[in-house]
């Protein structure tokens, strides 16, 4: 496939090439063909919060970070979709916070285990857990694909990170008394709600962030990381980016208006 060639100056320009890596991956069996839905989705509630990072957001990276840092087993949980938009983000934040990259799929086939390993390797991944040839435990209470999961990976972790996520597995791995951090750009979804520490914010521009604050973090003393966990508090972090979102839509709004009385 040829890559469209998108002008500099088109006002779409970053929403475009997302969509072109997604399509990319997809053509190359590392994205599920729900994953060109679910990117859909992901897009239009970007949409709400200006296609910005908000401090919501960042508050919210720092805290997951520290959560990472101070952990005994984190792991990040790798997927489609992640692995095509930021695969170089996921290995670098693996190595500043010791966490292990684990492939888990809903959709499974395994030419996209395959795809998916062999782009994280191309990124400078040089040890991936969760394939088929390594050992599988079950997470409880889940009948889909994604209750396999890698014994020495997600199956003893205290921390994980699940960036783009299904609400059910988030759940479980709750009730297994796992730490949760998500990526999610909808605050409402079952994800955001069940997990200790929810982003709301485009992977591509928090995976990046997440590996500044990262490199930032690795050198604070374990008791302020503990601190800054300690005084994050996730249901007012969904509140305040529930807040975010309408406050933005208003001031959208607001200028609309605006324009269309100085066109009339």
């Amino acid at each position: 496939m040829t890559r469209i060639e998108i002008p500099d100056d088109h006002p779409r320009r970053e929403s475009l090439e997302m969509r072109e890596r997604v399509i990319e991956g997809h053509l190359a069996s590392i994205v599920a063909t729900a994953g060109l839905l679910a990117h859909g989705r992901g897009e239009a509630f970007d949409y709400l919060i200006g296609e910005k990072t908000p401090l919501t957001a960042r508050a919210a990276i720092r805290a997951a970070v520290a959560a990472m840092l101070t952990a005994e087993h984190p792991v990040i949980s790798v997927n489609g979709n992640i692995c095509s938009l930021v695969p170089t983000e996921l290995v670098e934040l693996s190595r500043l916070t010791n966490a292990p990259l684990e492939i888990n799929l809903f959709y499974y086939r395994k030419e996209r285990e395959d795809a998916i390993l062999s782009a994280l390797h191309e990124a400078g991944a040089s040890n991936v857990l969760g394939t088929h040839d390594r050992p599988s435990t079950t997470i409880p209470e889940l009948s889909s694909n994604r209750r396999k999961v890698d014994p020495d990976g997600i199956g003893k972790a205290d921390v994980v990170l699940v960036p783009l996520e299904d609400g059910d597995r988030t759940e479980a791995l709750r009730k297994m008394g796992k730490y949760v951090i998500t990526i999610d750009l909808n605050p409402m979804s079952r994800t955001s709600v069940y997990s200790n520490v929810t982003i709301v914010d485009n992977v591509v521009r928090s995976l990046p962030l997440m590996v500044e604050y990262a490199e930032q973090m690795r050198h604070l003393d374990r008791e302020e990381l503990l601190r800054i966990i300690s005084e994050f508090d996730n249901e007012q972090n969904i509140r305040d980016s529930l807040r975010y979102m309408i406050d933005y839509l208003e001031s959208v709004s607001k200028k609309s208006m605006k324009e269309l009385q100085v066109t009339q």
